[in-house]
């Protein structure tokens, strides 16, 4: 796809997200979300400052960080994080038609903003359903690229066959299931994997253990 096609699919996410967060109690503002211990406040700002940070600006915080990316990331979290919850959604409400990436891995980016919805969604147990144009996109890239998380190295050696889409790929023993699933677990997330069957779930069980 084009970069306006991405854009447009990334807003639309975007969008949908803020709908959801807007619904949400403070207590929820503050409960662990699936990425990394953060909150799910910490989550939104994460979001709010990949749609804020140009290519300039993202080099020099890699930089400043000494290239260490759990650094880089919180400080841009401390930048972009509201003085409460309400704060911090008004922020990424403004955020939601940035055009701004630090690189032109626009899949990549698309892809941040449907798998970190659903580290919010899922343990929080909202429904969330990003667009299935959206997630085909994702997962034909996670599938082939490693790029912010290692999403191809964790399907190597298996064979991918989404239930609910025209997607497939690799070879290997079988993992198949929702296509969102395929792409939450590529991206490292352990909660998805039930929701998957066959005899490579455990390959990815594994490597997901270490």
């Amino acid at each position: 796809m084009q970069r306006d096609a991405y854009e447009t699919l990334v807003r639309a996410e975007r969008a949908g997200l803020e709908r959801r967060l807007c619904e949400l109690t403070e207590e929820q503002w503050q409960a662990t979300s699936l990425c990394d211990g953060w909150t799910v406040e910490e989550v939104v700002a994460h979001l709010t400052a990949a749609a804020r940070t140009g290519t300039a600006a993202w080099l020099l915080s890699i930089v400043r960080s000494g290239f260490d990316a759990a650094k880089h990331n919180d400080r841009m979290i401390e930048r972009y994080r509201g003085a409460d919850a309400t704060g911090t959604l008004a922020r990424f409400r403004d955020a939601v038609p940035s055009r701004i990436t630090p690189t032109r891995d626009y899949a990549a980016f698309l892809g941040e903003v449907v798998v970190h919805g659903q580290d919010i969604a899922q343990p929080l147990g909202i429904p969330l359903d990003p667009d299935p144009q959206s997630v085909l996109e994702i997962a034909r890239f996670f599938s082939t690229r490693d790029f912010a998380v290692n999403s191809k190295k964790m399907v190597r050696g298996v064979s991918l066959e989404a239930s609910d889409a025209d997607f497939a790929n690799g070879a290997g023993p079988a993992v198949r299931g929702p296509i969102l699933a395929l792409v939450m677990v590529m991206a490292g997330r352990r909660a998805f994997l039930p929701q998957l069957s066959g005899d490579g779930v455990g390959v990815l069980a594994g490597r997901l253990s270490v």
